[in-house]
């Protein structure tokens, strides 16, 4: 006889077996009194399982996250899931109300975690999630975009020393997988000080829509779901390729950015990257790539200074530069 699946409770909140219920969590309050919730929703399988965490926009300003969050609702089912899915669509309500990568005291939500029940708005919120939602997950995924003005190849970022991180990137099927130690007070970081597994999702620009980055964003959670045997089906065949090392390129003058390669191409050894002119003329100076790679990320802004970081190249060793590079076009037609 199979073994009954307990309800999952969460604050005040019983979710019964085979059932999707949304949970609202006080968070805190507005200046003017107004309650702001984190809403959770939760999809409770009708067999015991795995506790996925799935959770976007903990920088406020990164919307692509919420957006594969919204989709994903749409393609679970509770009664023929096993195991358990918190979605988290946003996680700093405060900085998604303002279109900000931060919370109102200009603190950064991500570096303030496990926080503190008695501290400031940064940290207790990150207790909030800390304790209600980040210790009850077996695995997490992250969802995260790059900075404003800066857009970033879909990407996955984990500590690739870690076997269930390793498969659960793999399955994923981002084309770059980033060797990636997470960050004090960062919300990866404290996942994995607790021995949950938690692979974080990088794509795309801040406050900025990107369809690829939310198509295989989507694709990439529901094979993770399969993976550790919450959805029936096999995974999908994945495009993915572990960077050897990834380095930014800064800007060595002073002036416009005429960019000549784009996201995802692949440059080589003493490529121009790009040229930067004085914006009252005269000879432009070319900005050379220092090794072979793949662009995963740059500058939008066609302006610079020098020492601005404008390409984020990733290095691939041996033959792997040739198979990422195949699975650049591949990814680019399935997700276009």
């Amino acid at each position: 006889m199979a073994k009954k699946h307990e309800p999952f409770v969460i604050g005040d909140v019983s979710v019964t077996a085979g059932t999707q219920l949304s949970v609202k969590l006080p968070a805190a309050k507005l200046y003017n009194d107004t309650p702001m919730d984190l809403h959770v929703e939760v999809f409770h399988g009708t067999k015991p399982g795995p506790t996925l965490l799935v959770c976007a926009a903990i920088h406020g300003d990164e919307l692509n996250g919420i957006e594969i969050c919204r989709r994903l609702l749409g393609r679970v089912n509770a009664k023929t899931l096993t195991g358990t899915l918190l979605v988290v669509p946003i996680v700093n309500v405060f900085g998604f109300i303002q279109q900000s990568r931060y919370l109102p005291d200009r603190r950064d939500l991500n570096r303030c975690f496990p926080g503190s029940a008695k501290g400031a708005l940064a940290s207790r919120l990150a207790y909030l999630f800390s304790s209600m939602l980040v210790k009850r997950a077996t695995h997490i995924v992250d969802l995260h975009t790059g900075a404003i003005h800066r857009e970033n190849l879909p990407q996955i970022r984990c500590d690739t020393d870690d076997e269930t991180m390793l498969a659960m990137a793999n399955a994923f099927g981002a084309p770059v997988v980033m060797s990636s130690k997470a960050r004090d007070g960062s919300m990866r970081g404290y996942a994995n000080s607790l021995n949950i597994p938690c692979i974080l999702y990088e794509a795309g620009e801040a406050l900025r829509f990107s369809d690829i980055s939310i198509k295989s964003g989507l694709s990439g959670v529901l094979n993770v779901m399969r993976c550790i045997g919450m959805l029936k089906g096999k995974v999908k065949a994945t495009h993915s390729v572990n960077a050897s090392r990834s380095y930014w390129v800064r800007s060595e003058a002073d002036g416009l950015v005429n960019i000549k390669l784009k996201l995802g191409e692949r440059v080589s050894k003493g490529q121009v990257l790009a040229n930067i002119v004085n914006p009252l003329g005269g000879e432009p100076f070319s900005l050379l790539a220092p090794t072979d790679g793949i662009i995963i990320g740059n500058s939008n802004i066609p302006v610079t200074n020098e020492g601005e970081a404008l390409f984020h190249i990733a290095q691939f060793s041996g033959d792997e530069i040739e198979i990422i590079n195949d699975n650049l076009d591949d990814f680019m037609q399935e997700y276009a």
